[in-house]
């Protein structure tokens, strides 16, 4: 399994780094020492930490039923628009969302910056990305 250092694993989770060494120090993240000496945190223990201590994500706004599992609730920062289409880009949490969408849908649902919107994300393509990969 890969081993992730405190300040990659901090990065991954959001937190500072003491803030990922006080986990380790009160055993609440499982660490080991690398070659070096370094703390490091076992990838698959990482991943199931993140899983059990991901912050709940914000309530959704709308509060309607949908088959679409990627709804994520955030604040419009920026519009950019022609006459026919727009670029609307949200921060959902920690992330920023772009979406491409006609100039008529975003004055039909009054999207600008400061708007409270919720992106839904249904895709047939998701592409999954590694450093250093082979192609």
């Amino acid at each position: 399994m890969p081993t992730i250092r405190v300040r990659q694993a901090a990065e991954l989770l959001g937190v500072s780094d003491d803030t990922v060494r006080r986990w380790i120090d009160d055993g609440t993240l499982a660490a080991t020492a690398d070659a070096s000496g370094r703390k490091v945190v076992d990838g698959a223990e990482l991943a199931a930490f993140a899983r059990t201590h991901a912050a709940a994500a914000p309530k959704d706004p709308l509060g309607i039923a949908s088959s679409a599992r990627n709804r994520f609730a955030g604040l419009v920062t920026n519009v950019v628009s022609d006459t026919v289409m727009s670029q609307v880009e949200m921060q959902c949490g920690p992330f920023t969302v772009v979406s491409l969408m006609s100039t008529d849908a975003v004055r039909d649902l009054d999207l600008r910056p400061g708007s409270i919107a919720v992106a839904v994300v249904k895709a047939t393509t998701v592409i999954v990305e590694t450093p250093g990969g082979q192609s």
